[in-house]
């Protein structure tokens, strides 16, 4: 085994996961307090908020969380084309940390170009450290998958701390302190970044774009790689509907987890900030099991495209929102019009096993179906639809002030079931269409990474 492995995994795999999950304290953290800021009131004397009514709260949180991922696009075309993946990341760490340094500052024009520096700092950086998870590994290579579920758990860390640490301090101290500290883990992550990159070497160095012989054309891409793009573009839709309903979450789940949940557990009033870290902790619990599960599966010859996984997922996920309806439903009968808080603990279950068979899966898919070319730039439209999805996310939550949160839940599961049985039924089809990039080596040889 090559000296720059540590359990199986290269060792740049480990910088990475540390750095993104420091990236996500950032994000999840924000997450976690900027609704409820916007909606505290300002004429509280303890600690203050915009004062915002939830819809108009509900349509600036779509608004953000939709272009931290669209800036993913010039983040990976600023990889390809100029930088790198491996500077691109270092600039959208630095542009993360001064973006939180500003929104520590209270005030208004603070809260806006903090955000801005923000979507502009996850745009650089979040399409290109995942594109180099998947450079640290040859094609074929059976430990990729199971790379992304570890980089995936390292993500989680992350997402599980920040509305604990961040969500207390925000919510309850002063929600400025909060946004301080979201960037105190990102510039931590930067240090990791720094003094890792030895264990990166080539890994995320810009490439030149190959040229036709004796032109200044570019080389353009062959029927395999349209054929693979058709079926990337296909999971793209997968994803919107998938953010759109696990984004549910930050938003609509966020606000009515605050107003009709009771959450007195054992004489403690859980902030509505810390539900946010249920999805993080499953997916710490449970995702190394899930992982294992699926090469278990795969072992036994059992279908486990990546295709099939995401189908699956969805209408897991889906499954989720029946609980919710359940709360929605035991709201109408309880006096004081509020439902048990364990409906919330089995949703986030449920919506993280969707999750881990969705999320980490399409990260690799794509570093295996894209063009090594162009591979930055594709996750960087991954993300792009991850943020139309995570805008769909809001508009789905403005219409539940209209339409009720026990027709959108049951709404949203209808939908989620029936993309995800149409998505299975056609699996075998456009398996064909990705000529074998979603096949695996024999997993008893040694590969090295490239």
């Amino acid at each position: 085994m090559s000296k720059d492995t540590l359990w199986g995994h290269p060792k740049g795999l480990y910088i990475l996961f540390f750095t993104e999950m420091w990236e996500r304290f950032s994000f999840y953290g924000m997450r976690a307090i900027l609704a409820l800021y916007l909606t505290a009131k300002s004429r509280e004397t303890d600690n203050p908020g915009l004062g915002w009514d939830d819809a108009s709260a509900l349509e600036l949180y779509g608004w953000y969380t939709m272009m931290v991922y669209v800036m993913s696009v010039p983040g990976g075309l600023l990889a390809d084309r100029l930088l790198g993946q491996k500077k691109s990341v270092l600039l959208g760490g630095f542009l993360l940390c001064v973006g939180h340094l500003i929104l520590a500052y209270d005030a208004l024009w603070a809260f806006y170009t903090g955000l801005v520096f923000i979507v502009l700092g996850v745009g650089a950086l979040k399409p290109n450290i995942s594109s180099m998870v998947g450079g640290l590994y040859r094609t074929g290579d059976p430990r990729r998958d199971t790379a992304f579920t570890i980089f995936y758990i390292g993500i989680n860390i992350g997402a599980f701390s920040a509305p604990l640490l961040v969500g207390y301090l925000g919510e309850v101290i002063n929600w400025h302190y909060g946004f301080g500290l979201a960037g105190i883990g990102m510039a931590l992550g930067q240090v990791v970044y720094l003094f890792g990159q030895k264990h990166l070497k080539d890994v995320g160095n810009f490439i030149p774009h190959q040229l036709k012989p004796g032109t200044n054309e570019r080389v353009k891409l062959t029927k395999v790689e349209k054929d693979r793009l058709i079926v990337m573009f296909i999971s793209f839709a997968v994803v919107i509907v998938f953010w759109g309903a696990y984004e549910q979450a930050g938003g609509l789940m966020n606000l009515y987890a605050k107003e009709k949940i009771d959450r007195e557990v054992m004489g403690f009033t859980v902030p509505a900030s810390f539900l946010q870290s249920l999805h993080a902790f499953f997916v710490i619990l449970i995702g190394g099991p899930m992982a294992y599960f699926w090469v278990w599966w795969r072992q036994r010859g059992k279908e486990s495209s990546s295709l099939f996984k995401m189908g699956l997922g969805t209408i897991i996920t889906g499954t989720g929102f029946v609980l919710l309806a359940g709360a929605a439903l035991e709201t109408m009968e309880t006096a004081d019009g509020k439902a048990a808080i364990w409906w919330m603990f089995g949703a986030y279950l449920l919506h993280v096993v969707g999750e881990l068979s969705i999320s980490p899966v399409a990260l690799s898919f794509i570093t295996k179906l894209s063009p090594a070319k162009y591979v930055s730039f594709m996750m960087g439209a991954y993300f792009l639809v991850t943020g139309l999805g995570n805008k769909l996310a809001g508009l789905v939550g403005e219409a539940a002030q209209e339409a009720g949160e026990l027709t959108i839940f049951i709404s949203v599961f209808a939908f989620c079931a029936l993309f995800g049985l149409l998505l299975i039924i056609f699996v075998k089809k456009l398996k064909k269409l990705t000529h074998g990039a979603d096949d695996v080596r024999d997993e008893k040889a040694v590969v090295e990474p490239e």
